[in-house]
């Protein structure tokens, strides 16, 4: 069984449009590291024309600036917001996931998610709050305090708060250093106000320290950084796997991904099956 909520997604936290098109345009070409000679270059313009936008004595045409914003990489969210600081319309619509045109890529997600069990899986926005989740995810949030569990639910705070999956985590320290890189990479890219906030939040939980003789007797050579989780007395291994969409039209699309826990060890395969079986 599947929980899907609507999308609470925040904007990011990008200079309003009225401080114009060139400062924004210019503040994610400094982000990126690219000059105004390379960016022209790769955008079929020239350095004179980017450096007349950028100093507000040039507007650039629709297409030039759809054409800079995806060689530098602009989120499809803060595409509109160059638009309409450029005094044009947004080109990306934003429909809640709720929305009946989403019917075929709720649907879609869920078959997939449903698909993955008896291995976790679940669909998250880009403040990590949870859009659905299957069973293998349910099974690992079994006797989590019900403050967690309220809506909106979210995929950081439930791992790392210390009345969360973070005491039950015997690799802890590793596996919090790696989603702590993975949302200050995202911060780099989005500039999003509301995941600073959650992760200024999550960074602030108290670590515990990995209780003695938790790590497993012997070595596992693992292929990637693996959760190390306990459940019912037993130690559960899962290589996380995040998907996103090609090339998003909308928004909301946009900032989704689909996270599978992928079994990183036989006795972990096993015991899930004999779970859902």
């Amino acid at each position: 069984m599947t929980l899907l909520v609507s999308s609470t997604q925040g904007s990011a936290d990008a200079p309003a449009a009225d401080r114009g098109v060139g400062p924004l345009l210019r503040a994610w070409r400094e982000r990126r590291r690219v000059s105004q000679l390379e960016l022209a270059l790769r955008a079929d313009s020239s350095a004179r024309h980017i450096s007349f936008v950028e100093t507000g004595r040039s507007r650039p045409g629709e297409e030039l600036l759809l054409r800079l914003a995806e060689h530098l990489d602009v989120p499809v969210r803060e595409r509109n917001t160059l638009l309409v600081a450029a005094g044009y319309a947004p080109r990306y619509r934003e429909t809640p996931l709720d929305d009946p045109a989403m019917d075929a890529l709720r649907s879609g997600m869920e078959r997939l998610i449903q698909g993955y069990e008896p291995y976790p899986a679940l669909v998250v926005d880009a403040t990590y709050n949870v859009l659905a989740a299957n069973r293998g995810i349910t099974m690992l949030m079994d006797g989590l305090p019900e403050s967690l569990l309220a809506p909106p639910l979210n995929a950081m705070r439930l791992t790392l708060h210390p009345e969360g999956l973070a005491p039950r985590i015997l690799n802890l320290p590793e596996w919090r250093g790696h989603l702590l890189a993975q949302m200050e990479r995202q911060i780099a890219l989005h500039r999003s106000a509301p995941l600073r906030a959650l992760y200024d939040e999550v960074c602030a939980y108290p670590v515990a320290e990995t209780a003695p003789g938790a790590e497993p007797a012997e070595p596992v050579p693992y292929f990637a950084l693996p959760m190390l989780i306990e459940h019912e007395g037993r130690t559960l291994s899962f290589i996380s796997s995040i998907s996103t969409f090609n090339t998003p039209m909308d928004v909301t699309v946009a900032e989704l991904a689909i996270e599978t826990l992928l079994p990183a060890d036989p006795a972990t395969v096993k015991y899930l099956h004999s779970l859902m079986g």
